[in-house]
């Protein structure tokens, strides 16, 4: 990546997003493709569709990449002032106290942390079991329910965790030997600003390469995916697509107690590709192509599954009369928490990737993934 790409992916990656409040986001994200793309449009419940023509009657191929992120939202303050909110998004009960949190009211951001009862005060027996969401509060350092609300909190304002993007350059390993440098990414929302910053990157490289690509590309910043897949539901009825390449995170398995078999992607070992999830498995001929090309190209590559789950492609797939669908990622520890860890090789390989599914996708090789 060039040095304007970074920049924007990690503005792209700090800036605010929750489902249902991804305006922002994906403000930024036109700004940066507009000048790489043909035309920016919008669909009536929020995802932004970049479309880039390479060859007028060939097929449609969607790029699809969540840009909300996992977040919260207001749902009540109390008399003593304290905030009390619900998940937008699956959030593990464990990795949320004493967090810090960014309250996006009317008024401006208001800084504030994850709290609950100190557990100096608990019974012994309370002590001892996971304090879970509906126990706690977001702290703003109000004094009642009055100065809460003139500080601008309401009903309905959206939290997220404040957390800057960061990273670490250290030695790389492989079989337990030094094998060269890597970068290692922290920071929040990268489930999934990863994904939609590789469907508008891609429109910038195929342009400033002129690279030539037989289809109609459509890089999509779909909204609302963690609480439901929802902009999935719409997205195909405003790309009509004759396949699609979802953009996501995967499950990074190389943390103490996971066992390789219920999470087989590794950080810093290639993009992974997902052979099946809880919502959909892949097009055959579609998946032995992203294959293909991964040995072809010797970019580095994982298969991957996710047992309970799944991504946009799960509604994707069987929109309009069917469409083709296969899903990459980036595989990414602790999703779903204040800071996430990438390796941008990891990057790297899936950019490597689409670029050369840009390029192979033609009306022959898509007609034949769907062919009787």
């Amino acid at each position: 990546m060039d040095k304007d790409s970074w920049k924007f992916l990690q503005e792209l990656c700090d800036i605010p997003g929750p489902s249902g409040f991804e305006a922002a986001a994906t403000r930024l994200m036109k700004d940066y493709a507009e000048d790489y793309c043909d035309r920016v449009f919008a669909d009536k419940l929020g995802n932004t569709m970049f479309e880039k023509i390479g060859q007028k009657d060939g097929p449609t191929v969607l790029l699809a990449g969540h840009v909300d992120e996992c977040g919260f939202i207001i749902t009540g303050v109390n008399a003593q002032g304290y905030l009390a909110f619900s998940q937008l998004g699956g959030w593990f009960d464990q990795v949320l106290l004493g967090q810090r949190v960014l309250v996006h009211t009317r008024k401006g951001v208001l800084k504030g942390v994850i709290a609950c009862k100190p557990p100096h005060l608990m019974e012994p027996e309370e002590a001892k079991k996971v304090v879970t969401k509906d126990k706690m509060f977001i702290d703003v350092g109000a004094c009642n329910k009055d100065e809460a609300q003139a500080m601008g909190v309401r009903l309905g304002d959206a939290v997220t965790p404040d957390s800057k993007l960061f990273t670490v350059e250290k030695m790389a390993y492989k079989d337990g030997k030094p094998a060269g440098k890597r970068t290692v990414v922290f920071g929040r929302a990268f489930d999934n600003r990863l994904g939609a910053f590789a469907a508008v990157e891609l429109l910038k490289t195929l342009k400033k390469g002129k690279v030539r690509h037989p289809n109609r590309l459509v890089a999509a910043a779909t909204v609302q995916e963690e609480v439901g897949l929802r902009g999935a539901k719409t997205v195909a009825t405003s790309t009509n697509p004759d396949v699609a390449i979802v953009l996501d995170v995967d499950i990074a398995g190389d943390v103490p107690g996971i066992d390789p078999l219920q999470a087989p992607a590794r950080m810093g070992e290639g993009i992974s590709i997902t052979v099946y999830d809880g919502t959909m498995i892949p097009n055959q001929p579609l998946k032995e192509l992203v294959i293909t090309i991964c040995e072809r190209k010797k970019i580095p590559h994982q298969l991957a599954y996710v047992i309970r789950g799944g991504t946009d492609g799960g509604f994707i797939h069987t929109s309009l009369t069917g469409v083709p669908t296969v899903v990459i990622g980036v595989p990414t520890r602790h999703i779903h928490s204040h800071v996430g860890i990438f390796d941008t090789a990891d990057l790297e390989a899936c950019m490597k990737l689409i670029v050369e599914l840009a390029k192979a996708l033609d009306r022959k090789t898509v007609d034949s993934l769907t062919a009787v």
